[in-house]
């Protein structure tokens, strides 16, 4: 029974060995399939992926081959591209090739969100009720400096995953590991010290060691804060400045109505958006390191002083904090309100230069250099005794902060670092450890060498930060007066974006910016005014003044208009009326759009020529790019110069890519012919010219009339020459009636104006009959006049004065002494 229990139980494992077997081969059998299968699959798969990467970086390639060749033709050329979005894209030179940048502009419902932080500031203390802007408030460390820095933060860090978060983030990274770093530092510099003491060799040279390592990567991190301070400074300018761009330079014309419509920031708007921005980006990126990094290095180092001094140590450290702090905001001068009078005057000072270059010419034909030194001079004065009083207040200032902060601080600071060696009971952890070891002779010594070394390095930190701290109460005043005066740029600028004027308190100015009523409509075929004042606007919040009452009249395709009448009637008023310069008091003002083949444009009295090379002179206010997607080439430019009399002007100036200061290469005639060049290339429905012609001789300005009119460019000319009429169909004389503010709209050529010539030229006749007798009254007179009443009685003629040579003879020069008169004369 044992033998055959004993032959079942060896089947049955041979049985079960076989299965094992079998199951073996199968599996293996499969995994050689599968790993046939996985290493085909596998090798497709790398194959695939070569190609792909291999087409992928010959496609990424060559893309970025085309962009580096265009960027280089529109660099070259001084030009960008339009995106669909709105951006452009701009090419800027980096290294030996280029560097593309895409410049988002602004949308119009960002400046709505913004609208209510610059016009309608709450109402708390130091912003006035919410209608008085909050840009008039004192700059100052108050609640209104935190709603200006604020508001103007929103604009700068416009989302938490904007570039310039990411810049703070990092900066606030190596601002951490620069405290960590303190700390690590201050306790080798103990360990070192008690090394020394000791004698121990070895772990002195090993410190040093250390030290130098922790030096080298302590360095790097001093110079990554002062570089990533510099990238946010340009970063937050960077983001204002095209903030501004976009609310200032646009169809809104801001631009214009900022200085002579609402005189908000006067005349210096190129100062506010230079200096006073550059200044406030710089001092609001070191803001986050002069306050912020203080802030955390007192914390920090205030819990290490905590834990080795003791409470007494803390308690002191706190109670000199505060009374510092009181001590000098009580005692610091208004710098903020003083850097915002520093920057006013240096606006002031720069604007009069400026005015003397835009007016050099006109200067010097009058010989002017002397009053203008003196107004410069004058005003050099002012904003010099002003930053001498400031530096005055500054060294008091200084005096009293280095002592406090320096020296006081630095004596107080031993004092502390004493508690655990005369009061180790009030000593903190360093107090323990004296009680605690004062019977071991040397070791305790060395023990105290590290612990003061520690603190004191501590403790020098601490009084570091918390200099840092005080100092930026002056840097927070500075900071106030900046954003003041940027806050105050950017307020005015989305009042006049909005058109949202207030009225004085005192009442309401006839025509004032907060009592437009008119309408305006851009489309129309054709120039229409109906029942429209025309009223030269004063300056915010003031009322114009009216020149005519009320103006209608319509202007329709082919139907070619001249405005004339004498000076100061308001001729190139409606011009500007039209171009959308000044306000639509009341009534309707309808025009077409602007340039565009059905649109309209505008010649200005004065003509403009713009920076850049000839080509641009005559595409004005076109690009190359813009010139290129009308399709048109040099040929069509140099036609239209054909026809306004310029075909020359490529030959004599070189080219088409030359560069020159257009404005005073051209004479007074060919500026006045570049505009028509300009209008000849543009080719509107509808130009309006103001004195276009002034400086052109007659022929070839009728030249220029007739090539317009046979272009179909429907012309409205504003003018005193009477020569004009026969290229029009229609007069609009203003002027007339008493005061001047009568108006009349005729058509050239009726009846009644035949009749009106025919009588102007018998009017004309009947004076030149009356010539003769003119001069014989004259002779008469003449001949009185040369008789003079003597006391002989005799009528005697005058003798010629002895300065005056006769008849044949020699002339006196300047050298020859007068003869005196008889005594008779």
């Amino acid at each position: 029974m044992a033998a055959q229990s004993t032959l079942r139980h060896s089947a049955s494992e041979d049985v079960l060995m076989a299965f094992i077997d079998k199951y073996k081969k199968l599996i293996q059998d499969r995994l050689r399939r599968t790993m046939k299968r996985t290493k085909l699959l596998a090798t497709i798969a790398l194959a695939t992926t070569i190609i792909l990467g291999a087409e992928g970086s010959r496609r990424w390639w060559k893309k970025r081959h085309a962009e580096k060749e265009q960027g280089r033709k529109l660099l070259r050329k001084n030009s960008w591209l339009f995106n669909k979005d709105g951006s452009r894209t701009i090419y800027v030179p980096y290294k030996d090739s280029t560097s593309k940048v895409v410049i988002h502009r602004t949308k119009p419902l960002t400046f709505e969100a913004h609208r209510r932080l610059f016009l309608n500031p709450p109402k708390i203390s130091g912003l006035g009720d919410g209608t008085v802007p909050s840009a008039q408030a004192k700059p100052g460390l108050n609640l209104a400096f935190l709603h200006q820095f604020l508001s103007l933060m929103s604009i700068m860090i416009p989302r938490w995953t904007s570039k310039e978060a990411g810049l703070l983030l990092s900066h606030g990274v190596f601002l951490m590991l620069r405290t960590y770093l303190s700390l690590v530092v201050a306790r080798l510099d103990g360990e070192i010290v008690r090394d020394l003491v000791a004698g121990n060799g070895k772990l002195f040279l090993w410190g040093l060691v250390k030290w130098c390592g922790l030096g080298s990567f302590a360095s790097y991190v001093n110079s990554m804060i002062k570089f990533l301070e510099s990238k946010v400074s340009i970063a937050f300018r960077t983001r204002l400045t095209r903030y501004i761009h976009d609310l200032y330079l646009n169809d809104n014309l801001n631009y214009y109505k900022l200085s002579n419509l609402d005189g908000g920031v006067g005349q210096g708007a190129d100062q506010f958006i230079t200096q006073d921005l550059t200044l406030f980006c710089a001092s609001a990126a070191n803001l986050y390191s002069s306050l912020g990094k203080p802030f955390v290095d007192i914390c920090v180092f205030n819990y290490q002083l905590y834990q080795s001094l003791g409470p007494l140590a803390l308690t002191g450290l706190l109670s000199n904090y505060f009374l510092t702090a009181s001590i000098l905001r009580k005692l610091s001068p208004p710098f903020g309100k003083l850097k915002a009078v520093e920057g006013r005057k240096e606006g002031d000072f720069r604007a009069l230069h400026a005015r003397l270059i835009a007016n050099a010419e006109e200067v010097a034909f009058y010989g002017g250099a002397e009053m203008e030194k003196t107004f410069l001079n004058r005003e050099f004065k002012s904003l010099k005794s002003w930053m001498e009083g400031i530096y005055m207040l500054k060294i008091r200032y200084n005096i009293l902060e280095d002592f406090i902060l320096k020296y006081s601080w630095s004596a107080y600071g031993y004092l502390l670092s004493s508690l655990p060696t005369f009061l180790p009971a009030w000593g903190g952890l360093g107090g323990a450890l004296e009680m605690a070891d004062s019977a071991e002779k040397g070791g305790r010594e060395r023990g105290r060498m590290k612990e003061f070394i520690t603190n004191k390095r501590l403790m020098l930190s601490l009084a570091d930060a918390g200099g840092r701290m005080m100092y930026s109460i002056k840097d927070l005043s500075e900071l106030a007066g900046y954003t003041s005066r940027v806050y105050t740029l950017i307020t005015t600028l989305h009042r006049v974006h909005a058109n949202a004027y207030v009225p004085r308190p005192t009442g309401n100015e006839l025509y004032s910016l907060s009592d437009v009523q008119g309408t305006t409509q851009k489309g129309f075929d054709g120039v229409r005014l109906e029942h429209v004042p025309v009223v030269a606007p004063g300056l915010w919040p003031q009322g114009g003044d009216e020149l005519i009452e009320s103006l209608g009249l319509i202007v329709r395709n082919g139907e070619h208009l001249l405005i004339s009448g004498p000076n100061g009637v308001g001729k190139s008023a409606i011009a500007r009326i039209l171009a959308g310069l000044w306000p639509v008091y009341r009534g309707l003002m309808s025009r077409p759009k602007s340039i565009g083949e059905d649109g309209i444009m505008f010649l200005p009295q004065r003509p403009y020529l713009s920076i850049g090379t000839l080509r641009d002179q005559v595409i004005y206010p076109d690009g190359e790019v813009d010139m290129r997607l009308k399709r048109k080439s040099e040929d069509d430019l140099q036609r239209a110069l054909d026809a306004a009399r310029l075909g020359y002007l490529p030959d004599r100036e070189g080219g088409w890519d030359t560069r020159k200061e257009w404005k005073d290469v051209f004479s007074g005639g060919e500026k006045q012919r570049v505009g028509f060049a300009r209008l000849l290339y543009h080719e509107p429905k509808y130009a309006i010219i103001d004195e276009g012609t002034s400086a052109v001789s007659s022929d070839v300005e009728g030249l220029l009339y007739e090539t317009c009119k046979e272009r179909g460019i429907t012309l409205i000319t504003i003018s005193t020459r009477a020569s004009l009429k026969k290229y029009h169909t229609f007069n609009l004389v203003l002027g007339m009636g008493d005061d001047g503010s009568e108006w009349e709209f005729e058509r050239i050529g009726t009846e009644r104006e035949k009749m009106h010539v025919e009588r102007e030229l018998q009017e004309l006749r009947e004076r030149l009959a009356q010539v003769e007798e003119w001069k014989r009254r004259r002779e008469e007179i003449e001949k009185e006049l040369a008789q003079v009443w003597t006391a002989d009685g005799k009528d005697e003629p005058l003798s010629p004065p002895p300065y005056v040579a006769e008849e044949g003879s020699q002339p006196v020069t300047d050298s020859e002494e007068f003869v005196e008169a008889p005594e008779n004369s």
